[in-house]
């Protein structure tokens, strides 16, 4: 049997699988990401994420494609500024060290965005359609654009980066360096910024006693999700913030792409639901010089990235 595998390199979590040659999940695998140390110690994340899922698998891989954070150079498989990453702000040889530790020739890596975005086409929301926009809020905010049909990285790979459109003039700093990004506002990374900040200075809040129920030491998607459910005053401010900085911006992409459908994922995405993606859709509306677009929720969840990692992996072989 011909089995790929597909990694998904993200900022809380490294997360494979493995696809038989029909394109179903037959494996999986999962750990967290590291938060210290250096690109060892995340290569020892990806290796053993990988080989749990051969072993839930019960097959061996002949391929493996990556989807990481950061600038993406896909000929010589160096990774550049993943910010969550430890050891990942000087370019990092990703591609060949995964192929060193797994054993493996056939390495592929691409933004973690872009394979989300493959994968949502070929057998998620936007499955069928020629033209859309995709668009994942999670520890930042990312984008992925298809138009005829195929994935396009635009001439420095960077095509699709969404969260780095400006929906603020002078805005809230960015992880870039800029301000009045759109992943100042809506990343979890900046959301949970802002909300420690508001409670240093007393600002009274249900999410540390989430994080604590929860056992989790950052403000995830799902201590999010929980504490919006709880009626907490500074994350719906702080979702609310989100929620408009998303449709601002999306709504600018749409006017200059024109695509059929937008697809809205990512942590928040998912954990939100599609109460979030109806939010976003409305916040939009003001700002569309083009006719009304079709806003979906994204289908394939936390599995998405690993599976358009596997799919860029096999496609490219």
């Amino acid at each position: 049997m011909s089995a790929t595998a597909g990694i998904d390199l993200g900022g809380t979590k490294v997360q494979a699988v493995v696809l038989d040659e029909l394109g179903e999940v037959i494996g999986q695998g999962r750990t967290r990401t590291p938060t210290k140390g250096g690109p060892s110690d995340v290569i020892d994340a990806i290796t053993s994420a990988v080989k749990d899922a051969m072993k839930s698998a019960k097959a061996d891989v002949n391929g493996v494609g990556i989807g990481s954070p950061g600038a993406i150079d896909p000929a010589t498989g160096y990774v550049t500024g993943a910010a969550n990453l430890p050891g990942f702000g000087e370019p990092v040889p990703l591609r060949d060290l995964v192929g060193e530790a797994l054993g493996l020739g056939q390495v592929r890596i691409d933004n973690d965005v872009n394979v989300g975005t493959l994968a949502e086409h070929r057998l998620g929301a936007g499955r069928g359609l020629d033209d859309l926009l995709a668009v994942f809020a999670g520890s930042g905010v990312g984008g992925g654009v298809i138009l005829g049909g195929e994935l396009r990285r635009g001439d420095h790979g960077s095509a699709g980066e969404i969260g780095h459109v400006v929906v603020r003039m002078g805005g809230d700093l960015c992880s870039c360096g800029r301000r009045g990004c759109m992943e100042a506002y809506a990343g979890r990374v900046a959301i949970e910024r802002k909300a420690r900040a508001a409670m240093e200075v007393g600002r009274p809040s249900l999410l540390p006693a989430i994080m604590r129920d929860r056992g989790r030491a950052r403000m995830t998607s799902g201590v999010l999700a929980a504490a919006l459910e709880a009626g907490d005053d500074l994350t719906h401010e702080l979702v609310d913030q989100a929620v408009a900085a998303l449709g601002a911006g999306i709504a600018s992409a749409v006017n200059v792409l024109d695509v059929q459908a937008v697809i809205l994922g990512g942590g928040l995405g998912e954990k939100l639901g599609d109460p979030f993606t109806r939010r976003v859709e409305a916040a939009m509306r003001p700002s569309l010089f083009v006719r009304a677009v079709e806003v979906r929720s994204a289908t394939l969840g936390d599995l998405g990235g690993a599976v358009g990692a596997a799919l860029m992996a096999r496609e490219a072989a």
